[in-house]
This record gives C-alpha cells, sequence and structure tokens, in this order.
C-alpha cells in the first residue's frame, strides 16, 4: 500500500510511540504540583518543552504546547491582535493560508477588525513587495505560512518578515508543513505548528511567541503553559511530539534530497504519461515530499476512489470530492485547474518502489475516469463547420461543464465562440484553466437568466 498523504497526518514515527509509551508511566501525574510524582512529570515537560525550542530556534520560555495546530493558530492570532489593539484592528493574511487561519480571519472581520488578502502567483507563492504594500498605520498582525499544504510552494518568510519589521508588525508563520523539515528563516514573532504532520501524534500544537510581543490571551484564564493554552497538559503526546521531532530533524537532510528526486520525477513523469495535466506548485522552492498535479476531464472523487483502490492513499483539492462543493481556495487563489486534482505527500520513508508503481496505475485510472465520464480523446480531429453555439450545463458538477466545452469547440469555425451555462462554482476557475491549457481565448463571465455564462472564442 502507498500512503501518500503525509501533508494531512505522516505516519506515527517509530521514536513518537516508544516515548508516549515510556511517558504513560513516568508522566501521568499533574507537574503543577510539588510531591515526587509530580516532579517526575515536570521534568518530562520541561525537557519536551527544551527539545522543541531548540527544533524551532526560540527560547523554552516563548514556546507552549497546545491541544492542536489549529488551537495554536486560534490563540496566537487572537492573543496578537488583542495585545495590539490599541495600534489598530487591521490583520493581513495570504490567500492560500491553511484554513485555519483564514477562519480566525473571518472571526475578526465579522468582530469589526479590517482584513487584507495578499493574492499570490500561478505557483501559489505570494510576492513581498505586495506584502510590504498592505501594511498600515493601523495593522496588527500580518499572518503568512511557511509552506503551502496543498502545493507545497515555500513563501519568502525572510523577506515579508523584514518588511513586518521595518513597519514595527509582528508576523505569524504557520509552520505546520515545513517544521519537521528544518527551522523557519527570518525575523518572525510568532509560530504555531502542529505534531501530526512531522509524525508526533495527534492532538498536540506549538505557540511560539517572541519576546517583546504584545500578546493578550483571549478566553478565560488558566495557570497553565503561561496562561496561553488552559487544560491540563496531555504529558505523553507533548513528551512523544518533541521527541519525533528531534528525530525527524536528525534525518531530515539525507530524507529530504531522497524525497525530491522522486517527487521531481513526478513532476516530470504524469505529463508525459497522462494527457492534459497541469502540475502546479513552484518547480524549485518546494517542500521535499509535495507534488500537485491536476486532471482535466476527471471527476475529483472518482479518481480518488479508483486510485485508493489501486492501493494509493493521495488527497485532492478539487470540487468534485465529497467534502465540499467549492474548489480549493489554493487553487483558485492561484488561478489554475481544479478538476481532477491529485496532491501525492510522500511520508519519510517513502519506497521508490511505491512511486514507480503509482505512475504504472494512474495512466489507466485517469483514463478509465474519462472514458466513464465521456471525456473528449485526445488527438480526435478538428471539425471547421458551424456557428456559434450555447452548452447548457446547468445542474451538473465539474468536469462535466469543461467535458462539454471540450465536445463542442470543433464545431465552431475559428473565431467562433461557445457559451457555457453553468451553475457549478468550479467552472468560474476550471473554464479558464481549460482554454490556457488548449491555447483557446477565455471571453470572461456574465450572469445568465439561470446560472452563469462562460464564453470562449475558438483561436486554434
Amino acid at each position: 500500500m502507498g500512503y501518500f498523504d503525509a501533508a494531512s497526518a505522516a505516519p506515527l514515527h517509530p521514536v513518537a510511540r516508544q516515548a508516549m509509551l515510556a511517558s504513560l508511566d513516568e508522566g501521568w501525574a499533574d507537574p503543577a504540583r510539588l510531591y515526587r510524582e509530580g516532579r517526575r512529570a515536570r521534568l518530562l515537560l520541561d525537557a519536551a518543552r527544551e527539545a522543541a525550542a531548540e527544533a524551532v530556534g526560540c527560547r523554552a520560555d516563548e514556546l507552549v504546547f497546545t491541544p492542536s495546530g489549529t488551537r495554536a493558530v486560534h490563540s496566537g492570532v487572537a492573543g496578537a491582535l488583542a495585545g495590539r489593539r490599541r495600534v489598530g484592528s487591521h490583520l493581513i493574511v495570504s490567500a492560500v493560508e491553511h484554513s485555519s487561519v483564514l477562519h480566525a480571519a473571518e472571526a475578526h472581520e465579522a468582530g469589526g477588525g479590517t482584513l487584507t488578502q495578499v493574492a499570490v502567483d500561478r505557483t501559489g507563492a505570494v510576492d513581498p513587495a505586495a506584502y510590504a504594500a498592505a501594511l498600515r498605520g493601523d495593522t496588527a498582525l500580518a499572518c503568512l505560512q511557511s509552506a503551502n499544504h496543498e502545493v507545497g510552494t515555500e513563501q519568502p518568510v525572510a523577506e515579508v518578515a523584514e518588511a513586518c519589521r521595518a513597519a514595527g508588525v509582528p508576523l505569524l508563520v504557520d509552520a505546520a508543513q515545513s517544521l519537521g523539515w528544518g527551522k523557519v528563516a527570518g525575523d518572525w514573532s510568532l509560530l504555531t505548528a502542529s505534531a501530526h504532520k512531522w509524525g508526533g501524534p495527534s492532538g498536540v500544537g506549538l505557540l511560539v511567541v517572541r519576546k517583546g510581543v504584545r500578546f493578550a490571551p483571549q478566553g478565560p484564564g488558566d495557570e497553565r503553559e503561561s496562561g496561553r493554552a488552559p487544560g491540563f497538559e496531555n504529558l505523553p503526546a507533548v513528551v512523544a511530539a518533541a521527541a519525533s521531532l528531534r528525530a525527524v530533524r536528525a534525518e531530515a537532510a539525507e530524507e529530504a534530497a531522497r524525497l525530491r528526486k522522486l517527487t521531481e520525477r513526478i513532476r516530470a513523469r504524469v505529463p508525459a504519461l497522462v494527457p492534459d495535466v497541469e502540475v502546479v506548485g513552484d518547480p524549485a522552492r518546494r517542500l521535499p515530499g509535495v507534488v500537485t498535479f491536476s486532471c482535466l476531464y476527471v471527476d475529483g472523487e472518482t479518481l480518488l476512489h479508483e486510485l485508493d483502490r489501486a492501493g494509493f492513499s493521495v488527497s485532492s483539492g478539487s470540487s468534485c470530492t465529497s467534502s465540499t462543493l467549492m474548489p480549493s481556495h489554493v487553487l483558485k487563489a492561484m488561478g489554475v485547474l481544479s478538476e481532477g486534482n491529485v496532491r501525492v505527500s510522500l511520508p519519510p520513508g517513502t519506497p521508490a518502489e511505491d512511486v514507480e508503481r503509482f505512475l504504472e496505475v494512474l495512466p489507466g485510472t485517469v483514463a478509465a475516469v474519462r472514458e466513464r465520464l465521456g471525456a473528449p480523446v485526445a488527438g480526435e480531429p478538428v471539425r471547421e463547420a458551424g456557428t456559434d453555439l450555447v452548452v447548457d450545463a446547468l445542474g451538473r458538477r465539474c468536469p462535466v461543464p469543461v467535458i462539454e466545452l471540450a465536445k463542442v469547440i470543433g464545431d465552431v469555425p475559428v473565431g467562433g465562440t461557445v457559451r457555457v451555462l453553468s451553475d457549478d462554482e468550479a467552472a468560474r476557475l476550471d473554464i479558464p484553466a481549460w482554454c490556457e491549457m488548449r491555447g483557446q481565448e477565455y471571453l470572461g463571465e456574465e450572469q445568465a437568466e439561470r446560472g452563469t455564462a462562460f464564453s470562449v472564442r475558438r483561436v486554434s
């Protein structure tokens, strides 16, 4: 079996398992108590904090453990905004942040704060100059992920941190995807991470607040974790998280080089093996084990099920999956194809043989899904006769609107147009992406009596 979804959750590292089992016997008592069992538990907690702080590159008293990475983000954003409320209520985030950051931003905006989303390019990266331009006198906080969770693109954190520091604005970095590979560069102010992303147990997050950053914890007060993460510490999980972070860091350089070769092979081979594929994300500045591609004329949910049946666990940002009818906000912000999206994120230790078997299985799997959906066959002869056409794809979900467009584009003369009527949100992203991939001209959209009309001019 090929588990290729480490960006969601990496398999538990053997060191994490060993540390957790050992600390179940030693770390069950309250670390706040002064008797023998409490002191023993406190020693374990302090050692875990020291190890995690060393891996992050911060002081031990700047780091607290939270019940999850999401809780770390929410507490970090809320506390930093509250600590700087006299400065203003303006928050900056990138358009491709993890949903935990975007949900925190939505809550801030709903509470009367102001929000700026910084756009990204087609690789998923922000422009540091655009981030700097978004900074204002009333900006209380800026947020930027270290690397994207869907396409693997690494962000220019150091450059953005420098601009924020010059403006006197703290920068919160969501380092969930990258911390297992190395420290986050730059003069950032706050950092969050999640243990299950690097092979630690689920239910442990990290929140780092640098000394000197104004921070006001929100919610009822609690004496634990400097008042920033209320509740009794899950000490066995915390110890396992810190131990596994140290272990994966010791292996990171060698394993990163090995995984990068495997993902580069996927990036190169998939477009050669499967027609009508767009590989997305930065080809160079990216996480070692993540590669994402989208397949035209493919139902993402069906493709994932078929790959699962063949023994491969992958994820998708397509809108046509069971979890959502909306395309991934990351792919949407990048302006790339969303249908038939596959994210391959290789965990450390992935055998090269599993990748080769995936490349053997993928072409036939995609072809079978396309055939089932009646997608056009690559290389079909182009027809010249006909007039402008209207395609009614109302009530039909991705990838059907694009499939119907592809079927009829040859029925209009060069210079003729096809109007696709659709009420599927994914069409707003996938039809322009199809035009770019197929060399046709996207004319835009307009409201129709029902749904939206997307116009395409045939140019070749």
